[in-house]
């Protein structure tokens, strides 16, 4: 019996020990782990991409759009070629504000404004058979396709020129205009800088206009105006700069009202809901499948998760030219594999991000939500 007692006991801790060991291994894994700053969230860069354009003696310029349609066609605005800067080393093809300069003070030439990459970065389509479109203006500045059309219309945006753009999807075709080129107004018929647009499952549409009008434009699915709302300041429903626009699944809409420093939220005909404060400057925004909105600071350099009550959940972003790093996200994407691409205005590049392995689903940007239909 008392030989009985000793072995049992030493039976049960071998199991035991055999069944905590790769608790352990992973404890002892953890703990040889140090430094690192997280930098790059809940992402790891892919770096080399997009891949160089292969235009000696230029490189990137200031990055107004990006629209993810899927995994290998990934859609790029860019506000013309930049002359590589003289420091730079022979050969070099990366974005024009590792050097200090931002991109936004460059010269460019309006060339090779609509770009189409795939997952790699090659490029599959260059568009500049509307690079004309853009004189006189700085180039392209936002880009979307409604999630509601079977089409897959690209919509873009030129602030500058004050006008919007929708082509086939192939490019070849220019589908319709709206505004008048370089001509300002607060009519049915013209913009003063506009900058964003988001659809509902009908068609109808609405656009934020901008930098000039500082008003929401809503339009019938045959472009028909129906209504604006919005003047110049800080009260409810006023605006600073509506820079982007996204719609919830309950019809909401939430405008990025850049230089007051916060969203705001209407219904779907401009009725004043609320406001969350102190975003110090929304650029872009996004509402996803799973209902969070995320927003784009481009002066604090981050990415922004709320909830529908404005409760921020999850930030991360670092300013800087690195890899990694963020100057200006002016708009960003995810597409269906769950690759994050950003846009940068100062940076003059866009950058593609891809979930490392065992991140937390709930750090990452979300699928882009659509709109129930009724």
């Amino acid at each position: 019996m008392k030989l009985e007692r000793r072995v049992i006991p030493a039976v049960g801790a071998f199991l035991l020990a055999i069944a905590l060991a790769p608790i352990a291994w992973r404890a002892s894994a953890q703990a040889q782990e140090k430094g690192g700053e997280n930098e790059t969230g809940p992402y790891e860069v892919v770096t080399g991409w997009p891949k160089p354009l292969g235009h000696p003696g230029w490189t990137w310029g200031s990055q107004g759009g990006v629209f993810a349609e899927n995994p290998n066609r990934i859609i790029l605005l860019q506000r013309g070629e930049l002359p590589v800067p003289e420091k730079a080393p022979e050969g070099y093809t990366g974005g024009y504000g590792a050097f200090g300069t931002p991109a936004t003070q460059g010269k460019p030439r309006l060339e090779h404004c609509i770009l189409i990459v795939d997952a790699d970065g090659s490029l599959i389509e260059d568009w500049t058979q509307w690079d004309h479109l853009f004189a006189g203006g700085r180039g392209p500045h936002k880009v979307r396709i409604s999630p509601y059309d079977p089409e897959k219309h690209v919509w873009i945006v030129d602030d500058e020129v004050d006008q919007i753009f929708e082509f086939t999807h192939d490019g070849k075709q220019l589908v319709m205009t709206w505004g008048e080129h370089g001509v300002r107004g607060s009519d049915d018929k013209h913009f003063a800088r506009p900058t964003d647009i988001a659809w509902l499952p009908d068609g109808t549409f609405f656009i934020t206009d901008g930098y000039v009008n500082t008003r929401v434009v809503k339009f019938d699915k045959n472009g028909k105006y129906l209504m604006t709302w919005g003047t110049k300041g800080s009260g409810h429903g006023e605006f600073n700069l509506p820079h982007s626009i996204a719609i919830d699944a309950k019809r909401r809409l939430y405008v990025a009202d850049r230089s007051n420093s916060r969203i705001q939220i209407f219904d779907e005909n401009g009725k004043y809901i609320d406001e969350w404060d102190n975003i110090r400057s929304p650029y872009d925004i996004m509402m996803s499948e799973d209902q969070y909105l995320w927003v784009s600071d481009g002066v604090n350099n981050k990415f922004l998760k709320y909830d529908l009550n404005g409760k921020l959940l999850y930030a991360w972003g670092t300013y800087g030219s690195f890899p990694g790093q963020f100057w200006g996200v002016h708009q960003f994407a995810v597409d269906s594999a769950g690759n994050l691409y950003a846009a940068e205005t100062f940076g003059g590049r866009t950058q593609k991000f891809r979930p490392k392995k065992g991140a937390d689903p709930a750090t990452l940007v979300g699928q882009p939500g659509k709109v129930p239909t009724s």
